[in-house]
């Protein structure tokens, strides 16, 4: 029987929570430079080419040029942990997400292996992917993903840090910095800050086991 979330339906102009783990629950990111290049990657494939920043690029044959996705996917939220990542991302047409996961999957497995020397699969298997269906759904989803590092933290800082963590699109959230191409949530206000710092979580257990199997 496949695991949940793995038999995916696709909609177009719909939200998805896109999810996945390292092989063997093994790390995916061992250093800095790793978060990075995975994050590098995000850029490349959601930023319009005038966005990149990288005019002098050496030009390529077109059958070797990287896709882009900039008026396909939209990302609105993001955590990158040591052996897993959480998307939140938007797709105009049905099959853009697909698309858009098999190239970033593909680029960083490469990476990752030439730079470990070492051959096989980098993540455990093919994405998971869940359908947002309302619009608190998609609330306590980025609340969800934003609260994700809070087991790497120090314990004096927990709540504190989370804005301070460099793998998290939550600082887009508080506007402490912008990446141009994350899209936070239109409709986010001054309260998202203790909405989501709030130290009652009695709604996150419930958001979980809709949402996801454990990573």
């Amino acid at each position: 029987m496949p695991s949940k979330n793995t038999l995916k339906i696709y909609v177009e102009k719909s939200y998805y929570h896109i999810y996945n783990r390292g092989v063997n629950k093994e790390p995916i990111f061992l250093n800095e430079q790793d978060y990075k290049t995975f994050l590098s990657y995000l850029k490349f494939y959601l930023s319009f080419p005038d966005l990149r920043g990288d005019s002098s690029q050496v030009k390529v044959a077109p059958s070797k040029q990287l896709k882009n996705y900039a008026d396909q996917v939209k990302l609105i939220a993001y955590c990158l942990l040591p052996n897993h990542f959480h998307l939140l991302i938007w797709q105009n047409e049905f099959d853009r997400i697909n698309f858009f996961m098999r190239s970033l999957a593909t680029k960083y497995s490469r990476y990752f292996n030439r730079k470990y020397d070492r051959l096989g699969p980098v993540f455990q298997s093919v994405y998971k992917a869940v359908l947002v269906e309302s619009e608190d759904q998609l609330l306590y989803l980025s609340k969800y993903i934003h609260r994700n590092p809070l087991n790497l933290l120090p314990a004096r800082s927990l709540l504190a840090g989370l804005a301070g963590y460099k793998y998290s699109s939550y600082p887009n959230y508080l506007r402490l910095f912008s990446q141009a191409w994350v899209e936070p949530l239109d409709f986010i206000n001054s309260t998202y800050k203790s909405f989501v710092e709030e130290t009652d979580e009695r709604d996150l257990p419930t958001i979980k086991s809709v949402l996801i199997e454990e990573i």
